[in-house]
């Protein structure tokens, strides 16, 4: 796709007609609602940087030798950048195909298997564009400060997210403080990226190795590769490799490796072509396609709660794991399950935002009452609304049935759901949940 052109208007197919010509309603809703369901496989990778520090042979190749604490320092000071470029991302894990999603379209479930192509555009500042590419869709996203647009050329459809007046005003200010004024007080001191990047590899040191493998090449760039690798043997996680660029301290590339398989990685994301310069200004301008419906959505802008208090409500301690009392988590590191426990699977499955309310800390409020009114913008009433897409195909088709209740087994992730209400989720093999339930 030519940068210079607006890539709203860059997809080749239009909405479903019916039969005198007009657009189909129904199509129109059916492809929205798709984006609306989020990809059942999350991802299993926690950020474990720890061991002995490696220094990279990359001396012979071309680029000076660096450890791994002075390459996650260089990483932690890396300035916000400007780029274009294209990414592709690639998933083998070990799924079901799914025959319903629809062929040669922009759709995240597939995302699931197979590769995907994205076109990536932003200032290193406040705007930016992102487009999922399909052979007869598009999807973009385009950010410009506190407004956001979304625009499907399947259902030719735009939704412009905004803040209110005074939400906007009272963002205006904030950004205005945080441009002009001295920075915001903190308790105790920050540390510098080398202390920040040391304490990180500290942090997780006995759970991981990391190393600096050598020096590659990632959409034509000189990039460093930095290894994180499980100590641990009870994991599906084989190792990840990180592709740092050797000019501007920006990952290139993020693979992760499955046990299951050492041929390939099993999640792979990475730049095909990139480059570091100020997109055209009229890239990141959004300009509704002609034709194309359009609707407003308010999101409130919600307080900046304390620290404590916000892991309070989201029932998580200091290290981020959950307090919840229906949590549980069993292990350490990359062999953690967590169980959560009286989840209405029905209802999730069946796409009913209600549903949300049964997981732990799903009776709170997503920022504000507003907000959760965007759940419930996909909820089924008198017939009308809520999601065309069946999910409870889509989760017949990724889980299998075993003694225990229903399992999906991919080479990251597992997850089992128990006859009684029970969720186990962990980057480990399937065996470890049907034995934990």
């Amino acid at each position: 796709m030519d940068e210079q052109t607006d890539p709203t208007t860059s997809a080749t197919a239009g909405p479903t007609t019916d039969a005198t010509g007009a657009p189909d309603a129904g199509a129109r809703r059916r492809a929205r609602r798709r984006w609306a369901v989020p990809v059942a496989v999350g991802a299993a990778v926690a950020a474990a940087f720890a061991g002995p520090t490696l220094v990279a042979s990359a001396g012979g190749e071309g680029l000076p030798d660096r450890t791994a604490e002075e390459l996650l320092a260089a990483v932690a000071q890396a300035e916000p950048q400007a780029l274009s470029g294209t990414v592709v991302y690639t998933a083998r894990l070990g799924l079901p195909e799914i025959p319903f999603v629809e062929a040669g379209g922009a759709d995240p479930i597939a995302l699931l298997g197979g590769s995907s192509t994205l076109r990536v555009w932003s200032d290193g500042e406040d705007r930016s564009r992102v487009a999922l590419l399909g052979a007869t869709s598009e999807y973009s996203v385009v950010r410009d400060g506190a407004e956001a647009w979304t625009y499907s050329s399947a259902d030719d459809e735009v939704v412009h997210y905004l803040l209110s007046d005074a939400d906007a005003a009272r963002y205006a200010e904030l950004e205005s403080q945080l441009e002009q004024g001295p920075p915001p007080e903190v308790a105790g001191d920050l540390p510098t990226p080398e202390e920040a990047a040391a304490q990180v590899l500290a942090a997780a040191e006995e759970t991981s190795t990391v190393s600096v493998d050598g020096q590659t090449t990632v959409a034509g760039r000189d990039a460093y590769q930095l290894v994180v690798t499980p100590r641990s043997t009870g994991t599906l996680v084989a190792r990840v490799v990180v592709a740092v660029d050797a000019e501007t301290s920006a990952p290139l590339r993020v693979q992760v490796w499955s046990t299951q398989d050492d041929g390939a990685p099993a999640l792979e994301v990475g730049f095909t072509d990139v480059e570091f310069t100020v997109p055209d200004a009229a890239v990141l301008e959004f300009s509704a396609p002609a034709g194309a419906d359009q609707r407003d959505v308010v999101v409130p802008l919600p307080e900046a709660p304390e620290a404590d208090a916000a892991r309070a409500q989201l029932g998580t301690d200091a290290h981020g794991l959950p307090t919840h009392p229906d949590v549980t988590v069993t292990g350490e590191g990359w062999d953690r399950v967590v169980e959560l426990a009286g989840v209405d699977v029905a209802s999730l499955v069946a796409g009913d935002p209600e549903g949300v309310e049964t997981l732990p800390g799903g009776e709170l409020t997503i920022g504000s009452p507003e907000a959760q009114e965007l759940l419930r913008e996909f909820k089924p009433t008198d017939g009308e609304g809520g999601m065309e897409l069946d999910t409870s195909a889509l989760y017949e088709q990724l889980t299998t049935e075993v003694p225990e209740g229903r399992l999906l087994s991919s080479t990251l992730l597992s997850v089992l759901v128990t006859h009684d209400g029970r969720v186990l989720v962990g980057a480990v093999p399937a065996e470890t949940l049907r034995d934990l339930a």
